[in-house]
């Protein structure tokens, strides 16, 4: 299929440039049904949270589920991502989405019938969160299969896009849902909207890549930790994965906090996905460019800066505003530090070399959360935001004196 013809400066160039994987069929129609999903499970996540937080009234168990949830990613991820480079990417996909999709389905059920309780809620996160170990790698893994590698820090970006304008859309939703259906319906909504991405992955036409088996599922996991372990800028881009989303993300969780009441919240998560959304579509924009470690390293101080004084501030229209620009340096710095580490890593050794950085990526949530939350219980919620804020810009301003490869990439 030809592309459309268009001059620079027009608008049909500038979508262009800023979809430029979307003219390849596979990955939009992975995109969006990927979409579909995401934003079902941000309305259960949101849902979820203030099912908690009015179980409970505690900060300490939203990061309890927060961790329950996250800790089989920092467990399984590394299994997960030999399982990607040993077998067919697509129908660990599916076996993933199936899953969640029984998660959701049993949690709707328990709401409706009036017998939840805390317990099931973990454990039905720690599930979820299994299945998303295995499934992770798998989708990081096939989206290069997809693309030509020319394009593939646009669909890094994209892919970016779709998971946080889900954030953004997926909350808005649930808000709505819950004030006229209520809660079960936001779990059973989500639990729905999983067969979206199963039809797709039955229907999709990709080519397996070469796998060898001759070695064990151990000699391949060495492998890969052999490979990031060498250090250089592999290994740093995989510590600030794990030092951004330990240290940075527990925002989200405690968001209820901040907020007080489901509407507040609502608007809260819409906020900062939007924020995230607008970050990366300027990932999408400037595709592959010179100093994008540097640029990395910029913009993770910002965003530590301005989670700072969110958490410092009291709540009003300022911290909307705090929020949105947040979310935009939060998506800056995981699209670019995604982006850096798919071009580095080799095409045999990608679904290990993906596991381990999701590993950091994901892993750092559960471990932030569970450390935040305990916190919670001797020091203000605010100030234990605020304090993780500022060790975030301390990590930034190491890595811009001493680099590790990261300032020069």
């Amino acid at each position: 299929m030809a592309e459309p013809v268009a001059r620079p400066g027009t608008a049909a160039a500038i979508l262009l440039r800023l979809g430029a994987a979307f003219t390849y069929p596979a990955f939009r129609n992975l995109w969006t049904a990927a979409f579909t999903s995401a934003a079902g499970t941000w309305m259960q996540r949101f849902a979820q949270q203030w099912l908690i937080f009015d179980l409970t009234g505690s900060a300490f168990y939203l990061g309890l589920d927060a961790f329950v949830g996250a800790v089989p990613l920092l467990l399984f991820t590394l299994i997960g991502g030999v399982t990607a480079d040993r077998y067919d990417r697509r129908y660990l996909l599916m076996a993933s989405q199936m899953l969640q999709m029984a998660c959701a389905l049993v949690l709707t059920l328990l709401v409706l019938f009036d017998a939840v309780h805390l317990g099931y809620i973990l454990a039905l996160s720690f599930v979820t969160g299994l299945a998303q170990a295995f499934g992770g790698p798998a989708f990081q893994s096939l989206i290069p299969a997809l693309v030509p590698r020319h394009t593939l820090p646009n669909a890094v970006a994209l892919n970016s896009i779709q998971f946080n304008l889900a954030q953004s859309i997926g909350p808005a939703i649930g808000g709505l849902v819950f004030t006229s259906l209520g809660l079960a319906a936001c779990f059973g909504l989500n639990s729905v909207s999983f067969l979206v991405v199963i039809v797709v992955l039955a229907l999709m036409q990709a080519q397996p890549a070469n796998r060898e088996r001759n070695k064990t599922v151990a000699e391949d996991l060495k492998g890969g930790l052999q490979y990031v372990g060498q250090g250089g800028a592999l290994l740093a881009l995989t510590i600030l994965a794990i030092t951004t989303t330990s240290l940075g993300l527990p925002l989200r969780a405690f968001l209820p906090v901040f907020a007080g009441d489901p509407e507040t919240l609502s608007r809260m998560m819409t906020t900062l996905g939007t924020g995230a959304v607008t970050g990366a579509l300027v990932v999408a924009w400037l595709g592959k460019f010179e100093r994008m470690g540097l640029t990395l390293l910029q913009v993770l101080a910002a965003f530590g800066l301005l989670v700072a004084t969110f958490a410092s501030l009291p709540v009003g229209p300022w911290s909307y505003v705090l929020l949105f620009l947040a979310g935009n340096a939060l998506l800056i710095v995981f699209s670019l530090t995604a982006s850096l580490v798919q071009l580095t890593v080799p095409d045999e050794l990608r679904g290990r070399v993906m596991s381990i950085y999701l590993t950091a990526f994901r892993g750092g949530l559960p471990l932030g959360s569970l450390v935040s939350g305990a916190l919670t219980r001797y020091a203000p919620t605010e100030t234990v935001v605020a304090v993780n804020a500022g060790l975030l810009v301390l990590v930034a301003a190491y890595f811009l004196v001493r680099s590790h490869g990261v300032r020069e990439l």
